[in-house]
């Protein structure tokens, strides 16, 4: 079952909404229920909104590529943020997918997925700095 486009916004903002609050167990609840209803495809959509509101609208021209020094060295799951949210800016579905399903494989998709959202937060509080 997929998420209607109206419940994939509202799970984004409940996850959004957590990680304002520097809630991350309710960020991870927030995830764990959409997993709950509509599996790791639901998830993706959520992540996939996220990805949206830190590249903004409209996205920017040409093809993007979050990188800096040192992104090897970094963790996973910020390398994987880095990778995923330019998988989004490059319209790049199929790299968004098999990111996602990597993560998953890795065991490590919760991690990437509180990473991502607390990116999305600082992301948006330094637009309104």
């Amino acid at each position: 079952m997929t998420d209607s486009p109206q419940q994939t916004l509202d799970d984004a903002t409940a996850v959004l909404r957590s990680a304002l609050a520097g809630d991350g167990d309710a960020v991870a609840g927030a995830f764990d229920a959409v997993v709950d209803r509509s599996g790791l495809a639901g998830a993706y959509g959520v992540a996939w909104c996220l990805a949206a509101t830190m590249v903004g609208d409209p996205v920017p021209p040409g093809t993007c590529a979050l990188d800096f020094p040192g992104i090897e060295e970094a963790g996973y799951d910020t390398r994987w943020v880095a990778r995923f949210v330019s998988a989004y800016a490059n319209a790049d579905d199929d790299t968004g997918e098999a990111l996602f399903g990597a993560a998953a494989a890795d065991g490590l998709l919760p991690e990437c997925l509180l990473t991502l959202a607390g990116s999305t937060v600082a992301t948006l509080r330094s637009r309104t700095a």
